[in-house]
């Protein structure tokens, strides 16, 4: 058997793989910053298109590759041999370590806090809408959020869902307070808003998968981007929807250009709700018979992300303006492989 290299178009850049080593983790240690969240294979965030060659899984099929024939799931796939893969365009930039300030905490629902963080005078972050960053733990572990503002601004904005026993948000809430310092990796991801299509755009997030969402809507306001803009958000009940009041006042301040569908699945009675109900990405469906027309953006948890997926795919999405975010909640605790 050849010895097993990776070549990524477009491009052309090239990197040897290790015996047993995944696709992902070779690419970290070449320096290659691939987009990827749980590493288990469950969230698809770091799916890429094989073009050529054949990949093994020694664990066993990943659950994110149910829905993706013809791609494979680099943080659990082995090459052999020559494997050419369709990579997403490099970062804008390279992502860099650097300590951070907690400028300022608010409880924006009972299971999200917002955290404002500031970077180093004279190193402010620089990133794409929709990126996330990296919080770096004790041990050697992360946990990754995504980036809530556009780019441009002082702070670095993040929405932080609790989660029970979670290796960093149970310190949010309970002992973190401004003035705190944490150390973070930024700008990681191939999530982010592209422009230029001129398609119509829809947007769904599931709970916290509203932050990328958010820092999208931002940038594309901010820059004038034409392109009409519909953002659906599902939650549960009413205070998933953690910041609905801007949600609606994007719509109202700017008719034609973005549209905002608000549904719950699991409305409460004192929620007195009289909207959408359901799953969010069947409103979606709802709505619209064909998606052939549209570019589609969609963050949340995985299950929700692999549904809208095969969903909107047999829709007539075609794969390559289909863009995501899955949000691996077990990525608290996992230890990350070592940083190249």
């Amino acid at each position: 058997m050849s010895a097993a290299r990776v070549t990524l178009e477009p491009g052309g850049r090239t990197f040897a793989v290790g015996p047993g080593e995944t696709i992902l983790d070779a690419a970290l240690r070449a320096g290659l910053a691939l987009p990827h969240g749980c590493r288990d294979g469950a969230c698809g965030s770091c799916r890429l298109r094989l073009l050529a060659g054949r990949v093994r899984y020694p664990a066993g099929t990943p659950p994110a590759l149910a829905d993706a024939a013809g791609e494979v799931i680099a943080c659990q796939a082995v090459p052999e041999g020559e494997v050419v893969l369709a990579a997403p365009e490099p970062p804008a930039e390279a992502p860099r370590r650097m300590p951070v300030r907690v400028e300022r905490m608010e409880r924006l629902a009972p299971d999200v806090m917002g955290l404002w963080l500031r970077p180093p005078m004279g190193a402010p972050l620089r990133h794409r809408a929709g990126q996330y960053l990296d919080v770096l733990l004790p041990g050697g572990r992360r946990r990754g959020f995504s980036i809530a503002n556009a780019p441009g601004t002082a702070l670095i904005e993040l929405h932080v869902r609790h989660r029970a026993g979670g290796a960093f948000t149970e310190h949010v809430f309970t002992a973190m307070r401004p003035k705190e310092l944490l150390r973070i990796e930024a700008p990681l991801g191939g999530f982010h808003l592209r422009e230029g299509g001129g398609r119509p755009v829809l947007m769904v997030a599931g709970g916290t998968g509203f932050a990328p969402l958010k820092a999208m809507i931002e940038h594309a306001l901010a820059t004038g981007l034409e392109a009409p803009v519909t953002l659906y958000w599902g939650a549960r009940d009413r205070a998933g929807l953690y910041l609905h009041g801007l949600a609606e006042g994007w719509a109202r301040a700017h008719p034609g250009r973005i549209r905002y569908v608000p549904v719950l699945s699991e409305p409460r009675p004192e929620d007195a709700w009289a909207g959408r109900t359901g799953l969010v990405h069947e409103a979606v469906l709802a709505d619209h018979a064909d998606l052939s027309g549209f570019d589609v953006y969609v963050a949340g948890p995985p299950a929700m992300v692999r549904a809208a997926r095969a969903a909107f795919l047999a829709r007539g999405l075609p794969a390559e303006r289909l863009f995501h975010d899955s949000f691996e909640p077990a990525a608290d605790a996992r230890p990350a492989a070592a940083a190249p």
